[in-house]
């Protein structure tokens, strides 16, 4: 019998990493949800950590609520 090892969880980082790469990117608010952080934390994360990992993070403003997204090369 082999022992099985659990996936290792993914961290806050890799998870705001996630929500951007969606289609439709992320709100402020779902990433502070999704992380428990303030939502100034999560700017800073933006300009800061995910800048340094080299991801270039747009903005995009539609019915008043500004959305984030990583964009992916094709």
């Amino acid at each position: 019998m082999t022992k099985q090892v659990p996936a290792k969880a993914l961290s806050k980082l890799d998870q705001l990493e996630r929500l951007l790469k969606r289609k439709n990117g992320a709100s402020i608010a779902e990433m502070a949800k999704a992380t428990g952080w303030q939502q100034h934390s999560v700017r800073g994360v933006m300009a800061g950590a995910l800048k340094k990992r080299g991801h270039s993070i747009n903005s995009e403003k539609t019915d008043g609520l500004r959305r984030y997204r990583i964009e992916t090369s094709s």
